[in-house]
């Protein structure tokens, strides 16, 4: 499995949740489609990227307060939508993930 990928598949979950206004498994099924993964098969890829999406959203307010305690002068809210979900993939794998990333790691994949 590619985490790389992973990592993408749940970038693009989040940017939906965050603009679309959709739910997250509707989110997550299109960003597979789209990948040629038929979704809820059990592919390593969507399953990596199903944990990132909810262990974001499920720390969503301590990952927002990590990136605004850094984040001189910038809201989270104000932040590109891109940015902001990168970043909170990142926060997500190095503090709260059930396997932490190292930072080194988790800043070169963001």
């Amino acid at each position: 499995m590619s985490r790389r990928i992973a990592r993408e598949m749940a970038l693009q979950t989040l940017f939906q949740l965050d603009f679309a206004g959709v739910d997250r498994a509707s989110a997550l099924a299109t960003v597979c489609i789209e990948r040629g993964i038929e979704p809820g098969t059990g592919n390593a890829a969507e399953h990596y990227a199903q944990n990132l999406v909810g262990g974001v959203l499920d720390k969503l307010a301590l990952i927002d307060e990590q990136i605004e305690k850094f984040a001189i002068d910038w809201r989270v809210e104000r932040m590109a939508g891109v940015d902001r979900n990168i970043l909170r993939i990142a926060v997500y794998e190095m503090l709260y993930a059930d396997e932490i990333i190292v930072p080194n790691i988790a800043i070169d994949e963001a």
